[in-house]
């Protein structure tokens, strides 16, 4: 026994932690596609499955920053944020969103990156016994980070029957009596699905009935195809009263190692979050907050990034239908997510979307993101790398034969 042994917390697993043989999903993919390469060095791998803007940042990002970051004033903490960024997002969300005035010293608040809002957010509304509702398949911060604190987490399935969007109806009133937090994110990773303005009418009646905060994950809210409108949760009449909604910089402006978002909303909600965030961190470089402020008042960047996307989900689409998947463009985001085969006309079987996933990495070289919570479903993802029209229309084109060559049954 090692001196740390019985020291660990259990919520890492006490003396069974650094234990298990179990892989995260993820870096069973990494493994994979380095033993692919290793086997299959002459061929080039095909990645679908990276969940991150292939872009750098805009150049008006990159010019402020290098502007800001030796001016002497800003190597200060930034505490709970600047007013500039506060002030840029509340600008942002009224003209890409149709909001409303927000007031930036009260209903909004920075974050370095979302994903560190998250896991604050459960310290502000989760005892132990508490519960929080959470769309499976989803982004599992704010999840981990209530179990951590001995509340529990109840899973909304996320089902193609009602357009991926969670069944409040069917929650169990036990569940509803302890429920805190409910959250939700639209357009949705991975299904790709958008919220519609009377499901969200409905999600504040709920919220209000019940006394249960939502936090609406926006990280994909500007990235809506073929004449649709971004939407907020907080555009809801009553919303404002009930909830958050978090957007980041790092989908929408290709910032995302720059790690800054914001959380906007219920003013009391972020007094608590930035109560909590005021004892966690001292708040992201004052520089690459004035660069996020000088990209906010660009949603024409965005603009951009739709473009692209859009032209290359509807070539992925047409690729994976021609091979046999009954795929459709989604409503938002950069992922497809189609219903993974169930073998090949070569007898080959896949008991789930992992080996399906897996037998595409190691067999055709092509990574894609497994989901199997509510069946077999494979994340793509049109974020590969491409210089030109012509590069994106030529990898997708490989693919597609690629994916023909597999004989897939459905």
């Amino acid at each position: 026994m090692s001196f740390f042994t019985d020291r660990f917390a259990d919520r890492l697993g006490g003396p069974s932690f650094g234990k298990s043989t179990e892989i995260f999903k993820f870096e069973a993919i990494k493994r994979a596609k380095r033993a692919a390469r290793l086997s299959h060095p002459d061929i080039p791998l095909i990645d679908l499955g990276v969940g991150e803007p292939d872009s750098p940042a805009y150049s008006l990002a990159t010019e402020t920053l290098a502007r800001e970051a030796p001016v002497s004033g800003n190597r200060l903490y930034a505490d709970n944020g600047i007013a500039e960024f506060q002030e840029a997002a509340a600008r942002y969300l009224s003209a890409v969103y149709g909001l409303p005035s927000l007031d930036p010293a009260t209903e909004v608040m920075h974050g370095i990156g979302t994903k560190s809002v998250y896991a604050m957010l459960p310290l502000a509304f989760i005892n132990p016994g508490d519960v929080a509702l959470v769309t499976s398949p989803g982004y599992p911060i704010l999840a981990t980070h209530t179990r951590y604190l001995g509340g529990s987490v109840y899973p909304l399935p996320l089902r193609a029957e009602n357009a991926f969007l969670p069944d409040l109806k069917a929650i169990p009133r036990d569940v509803l009596g302890r429920a805190k937090l409910l959250y939700l994110n639209y357009p949705n990773n991975p299904t790709g699905s958008a919220a519609t303005e009377a499901f969200f009418r409905e999600v504040v009646d709920f919220a209000h009935r019940n006394r249960i905060v939502v936090v609406h994950d926006a990280a994909y809210g500007a990235l809506v195809y073929d004449g649709r409108k971004p939407l907020s949760f907080l555009s809801t009449d009553g919303a404002m009263e009930v909830g958050l909604e978090v957007h980041s910089l790092s989908k929408a402006f290709n910032m995302t190692g720059w790690r800054l978002g914001f959380v906007a909303g219920n003013a009391e909600a972020v007094a608590a979050y930035a109560a909590v965030k005021d004892n966690t961190d001292s708040g992201q470089f004052r520089a690459i907050q004035k660069a996020g402020a000088a990209v906010l008042a660009h949603p024409e960047f965005t603009a951009l990034a739709v473009e692209k996307y859009s032209r290359r989900l509807d070539l992925l689409v047409s690729a994976l239908n021609d091979a046999g998947f009954g795929a459709k463009k989604p409503a938002g985001t950069f992922y497809c997510y189609a219903r993974a085969p169930s073998g090949t006309r070569g007898g080959r079987r896949f008991r789930n979307a992992a080996e399906f996933s897996d037998y595409l990495i190691r067999e055709k070289l092509v990574s894609t993101v497994p989901w199997d919570e509510t069946g077999p479903y494979v994340r793509f993802s049109v974020t590969f790398e491409a210089s030109s029209f012509a590069d994106e229309a030529r990898i997708i084109g490989d693919f597609r034969e690629r994916m023909i060559s597999a004989e897939l049954e459905f």
